[in-house]
């Protein structure tokens, strides 16, 4: 080869890799003053039929409506009665409530496994009550708000927790993975992502019917780097599926910092701009600011306007489930030093500003909902509850699988029925 092709490498830098690194770790004290809060009503409310391309500001900016003295303004206030806020406030104890009390039921040994939302209300609740009742919801496995704010019975809630003899799921899903169609509730997968497509197919579905009814869909900043997710994207925007797509940045994926996932080099609603659809970052502590962008993005795919991706910008509070310590990878102090403080707290302070709460009410609604949870811990309990016997028939394994069973299957279930008769008697083929 001539000395021409050769190119000459003896001045350049030795190329180096990026590894991501979280900006603290166990034992530092958090500092997040380079987090930019910008005013509320510093980013415009455009028309839900605005094209993409004109939103591009909207991916890098945040929509706020509460003040942090509680009071609330700007294009994006959604003016919800003084009725609807309490009603809001109202779930959003409840869900809070109800984590607390199956955390306790999980460490008591009651159940495997738990995952808390605490600090997330806002991004379930305040977004299902933007949307109409029967839209369909597919969620992550930390959006249980969906089904406390379409009162969902909490006891179903807990069987399924307890996989226990009231398991409207028979024990087949992982704690806390609900499935409830009649409640718009898709079911939850310990698969990150998958749930995207499926809500993306399903928005096609419907516009295909000529259906009036959307989609919308949750997962984490970290399942934004899974396939199923980019794909979603594609067939959001070549198809103008009426689907909203929500992703929840609360900076960490289990133990692994949001920097994992292009976090360092951008924001996560910016994913949308490259796919030429509509894209909004929202305070995701801020209920009014979360309703108010679902409230958009439910009327621009009604329209026929196409999706949005919405990336709510909060932090996970508590660790990725009881199997997690958090301890070992983050700053203790971390949540308490999170600028956008904590969604119940702060729609408290709204409706104390407008005259419409106080702190005894407040009060007395926290302790009427542990009561009310507790309660009904007590009833789900009577099904039974982990390490307390077989709760389904061993034959159920069987159902619910094929419309019809097929032979090989038939010729199983009958010799474990026999086996068990031939062990237990009789009563052995029940096997509860």
């Amino acid at each position: 080869m001539p000395d021409a092709h050769i190119r000459k490498t003896d001045n350049l830098p030795q190329l180096s890799l990026h590894i991501p690194e979280p900006r603290f770790r166990p034992g530092d004290a958090p500092d997040f003053s380079d987090i930019a809060v910008p005013a509320v009503g510093a980013l415009s409310r455009p028309a839900e039929s605005a094209t993409p391309a004109a939103m591009r500001d909207h991916a890098y900016g945040l929509v706020r409506v509460l003040e942090f003295d509680g009071s609330a303004s700007g294009p994006w206030n959604p003016r919800l009665s003084p009725d609807r806020l309490r009603a809001m406030l109202r779930y959003m104890m409840l869900v809070r409530a109800f984590d607390d009390r199956m955390f306790r039921a999980q460490r008591q040994g009651k159940t495997s496994f738990y995952m808390k939302s605490t600090g997330e209300e806002a991004v379930s609740v305040a977004a299902t009550m933007a949307l109409a009742r029967d839209d369909m919801c597919f969620p992550s496995y930390r959006q249980q708000g969906i089904l406390i704010t379409r009162d969902y019975p909490l006891i179903d809630m807990m069987n399924q927790i307890y996989s226990n003899r009231g398991d409207p799921l028979k024990g087949r899903q992982l704690p806390i993975m609900y499935s409830a169609k009649d409640y718009g509730f898709f079911s939850v997968s310990g698969n990150l992502a998958t749930q995207y497509p499926q809500a993306v197919g399903w928005a096609m579905a419907s516009a295909a019917k000529g259906d009036s009814r959307i989609a919308a869909v949750w997962c984490g900043e970290g399942s934004t780097a899974e396939g199923d997710f980019h794909s979603a994207m594609t067939f959001a925007a070549v198809y103008n599926a009426p689907v909203i797509l929500n992703v929840v940045n609360n900076q960490w994926a289990i133990s692994s910092f949001s920097g994992f996932a292009g976090g360092e080099r951008t924001t996560f609603a910016a994913r949308a701009v490259g796919y030429g659809i509509a894209s909004l970052r929202v305070d995701g502590n801020d209920p009014l600011a979360v309703y108010a962008a679902t409230q958009w993005a439910s009327d621009r795919a009604r329209t026929d306007n196409g999706p949005t991706l919405i990336e709510h910008f909060t932090y996970r509070a508590e660790g990725h489930s009881t199997s997690d310590d958090p301890s070992a990878y983050r700053a203790r102090e971390e949540y308490a030093a999170w600028p956008f403080g904590d969604p119940v707290l702060r729609l408290k302070q709204h409706l104390i500003a407008l005259g419409e709460w106080d702190e005894g009410r407040y009060a007395a609604q926290a302790t009427e909902l542990a009561d009310l949870v507790k309660a009904s811990q007590k009833e789900a309990e009577k099904n039974g509850i982990l390490g307390h016997g077989l709760h389904q028939p061993l034959a159920s394994m069987f159902e619910d699988v094929f419309e019809q069973l097929p032979p090989h299957l038939v010729e199983q279930r009958e010799q474990m029925l026999a086996e068990q008769t031939r062990k237990f008697g009789p009563k052995g083929r029940q096997c509860q």
